[in-house]
């Protein structure tokens, strides 16, 4: 079975699984751990039927921009970060891979130098559940050329065995199987939900003061005023005087007193005015219409499925 670079297996595969993590798959990163990049992956080769085969590493400043193939069933995705973990791979195991190059012939020689340097990882994912993940399509594909190509190759090369590579493949999944349990991407059910915010917003201003008005006021006050009364009683009967001596400046004088009133204007305190603030609380009720997704499961046949 040929094996063929993905582009040109198919090359709208980006543009039929526009919504799908195979449409950048070709662009993720490499790491033998968390903080541990080794390189970057340029290409996907497929064989006959689809399905994923290798990763084409480029290693970068790491082996000195060396090309080297991954079978795909030793790495682990992770989607949501765009990266390729490969655990247990060492710097001597890629230094003596062979190196790659897209005009070669891969046969089923080349294949094995690939499988002896991987196969201490590949032994340490036995026992492990694998699926064969390719291209799930209505329509036939038109694939171009395969990878192989009419260059030569030596004389003492294995030729190649469509038989012998197709039974590799099935007899092997801890290469080119991808554990079911690592790289399944979980199916996420998303809900919109109301969120509120609470803005402060200036609804108005109150001003308090003062301005002097004009009226007219009265006050009643009563006041004393003295009089003079003059009384003149008969004197009839009453003996004489003698010796009297009449003069003309005798007088009697009275001092006469009354009270007046002298209103003035003085200020006094009419009231005390303080202004201050209270908070009233109520409830906003506010409705929109919200959508979540909702599970569907369609199963054919009767196949056992836990929900």
């Amino acid at each position: 079975m040929a094996l063929h670079r993905l582009k040109d297996y198919y090359p709208d595969y980006q543009k039929q699984w526009d919504n799908s993590e195979i449409k950048n798959l070709d662009s993720y990163d490499v790491y033998t751990s968390k903080d541990n990049k080794v390189g970057s992956v340029k290409d996907l080769l497929v064989d006959d039927s689809g399905r994923f085969r290798y990763a084409v590493v480029d290693t970068g400043p790491w082996i000195f921009g060396k090309n080297v193939l991954l079978p795909i069933g030793l790495a682990r995705f992770d989607y949501n970060s765009h990266r390729m973990y490969v655990e247990g791979l060492s710097k001597d195991q890629v230094e003596n891979l062979p190196e790659y190059k897209p005009d070669q012939m891969i046969d089923d020689r080349y294949e094995q130098r690939v499988r002896e340097q991987y196969r201490p990882i590949a032994q340490n994912r036995t026992g492990r559940q694998y699926i064969n993940r390719g291209f799930e399509t209505e329509q036939p594909v038109e694939r171009s050329q395969a990878v192989e190509t009419s260059t030569p190759v030596e004389a003492d090369a294995v030729a190649y065995n469509r038989t012998a590579r197709d039974t590799v493949y099935d007899r092997e999944p801890s290469y080119y199987g991808m554990s079911e349990a690592e790289n399944q991407r979980p199916l996420t059910l998303y809900e919109e939900r109301l969120i509120t915010t609470r803005h402060r917003d200036k609804v108005g201003q109150v001003r308090v003061g003062k301005h002097v008005e004009t009226e007219t006021a009265e006050v009643v006050e009563p006041i004393e005023k003295e009089r003079v009364i003059v009384e003149r009683r008969d004197a009839t009967g009453q003996p004489a005087a003698k010796g009297h001596n009449f003069k003309d400046e005798e007088v009697a004088r009275v001092d006469v007193y009354e009270e007046r009133v002298d209103v003035e204007k003085q200020p006094f305190v009419k009231e005390n005015v303080s202004v201050r603030k209270e908070t009233e609380r109520e409830t906003v009720r506010a409705k929109e219409k919200v959508r979540r997704e909702e599970l569907d499961i369609d199963t054919d046949g009767n196949p056992n499925v836990r929900r």
